[in-house]
C-alpha cells in the first residue's frame, strides 16, 4: 500500500528574497511599532502560523513561555531560525501548513498571525485549525492586510487580486475581507484597530487591521 507524505512546505524562493528585504524596509518606517502593540501583553504558550523571516521574534514579552513559530517556505524559515537565536523568548520553528499545524488540540494559550491570511489557499481552513490548537478562551492576535473601504481602491485590488498579483507574491491577496473570515471561522473579535500603512505612497496594501479575537 503507498502511503504519500504530507505537505508541510511551499516553496516561492524569488518573492522569499524579495519579502525579507521588503519587510525590513517596512518594519524601518514603522511596521516594527505595530507588532510592537501587536504582541503588547501577550503571555503563555503562543503559536505563531506564518512566522515569515521571524520580525515579531524580538517583539514577544518575558510573560511568553515558549513559541511554537511555523513556517512553510524554506528560505523564510531558514532566516526566522536565524532570527530565533537573538530573541529574549524561547521558539522553536518548525515547518507546517496553517491548514494541518504540527500541534495538538488546545495547546496554545495564544496565536499570531502576521501578513498570514492573504496568502493562505483557503483562510477558513486555516483560522478553524488555529482555532483547534488554541486553550478555550484562547487569543487569537493578528495584524493584516485587509480590503480597502473606499471603492475605488475596493476596485483596485480586486483586479490585482484576478491577474497578477498571487502570482508575483506567493499567494497573496489584497483585498481580502479578513475580519469577516476571523468571524466566521468561530472567533469573537474583542478588540480591532484600522489603519492605512501608506509607507510613502497609499497602495492596495496599506489597508490593515490590528486586533485581538477570542476563541
Amino acid at each position: 500500500m503507498r502511503t504519500t507524505t504530507p505537505v508541510t512546505e511551499i516553496s516561492h524562493p524569488l518573492f522569499a528574497r524579495f519579502y525579507t528585504w521588503f519587510s525590513q524596509v517596512l518594519d524601518r518606517r514603522g511596521l516594527a511599532g505595530q507588532r510592537e502593540a501587536l504582541l503588547a501583553g501577550l503571555s503563555g504558550r503562543v503559536i505563531e502560523v506564518g512566522a515569515g523571516n521571524g520580525l515579531n521574534f524580538g517583539h514577544y514579552p518575558p510573560s511568553v513561555t515558549g513559541v511554537l513559530a511555523v513556517e512553510p517556505e524554506p528560505l523564510l524559515r531558514a532566516a526566522a531560525r536565524r532570527a530565533a537565536r537573538a530573541a529574549p523568548a524561547r521558539i522553536e520553528v518548525a515547518s507546517g501548513l496553517a491548514e494541518r499545524l504540527p500541534a495538538a488540540d488546545g495547546g496554545f494559550d495564544a496565536a499570531v498571525v502576521t501578513f498570514v491570511l492573504c496568502s493562505l489557499p483557503d483562510p477558513g481552513a486555516g483560522l478553524r485549525e488555529i482555532r483547534r490548537v488554541l486553550a478555550p478562551g484562547g487569543r487569537l492576535r493578528f495584524l493584516e492586510h485587509v480590503r480597502a473601504g473606499s471603492p475605488g481602491w475596493a476596485r483596485a485590488q480586486d483586479l490585482l487580486d484576478a491577474t497578477v498579483w498571487p502570482r508575483l507574491t506567493g499567494g497573496c491577496h489584497t483585498g481580502r475581507d479578513s475580519v469577516a473570515a476571523i468571524e466566521a471561522a468561530g472567533f469573537t473579535v474583542e478588540t480591532l484597530d484600522r489603519f492605512v500603512f501608506a509607507c510613502g505612497v497609499r497602495n492596495p496594501i496599506s489597508f490593515c487591521v490590528r486586533g485581538v479575537a477570542r476563541r
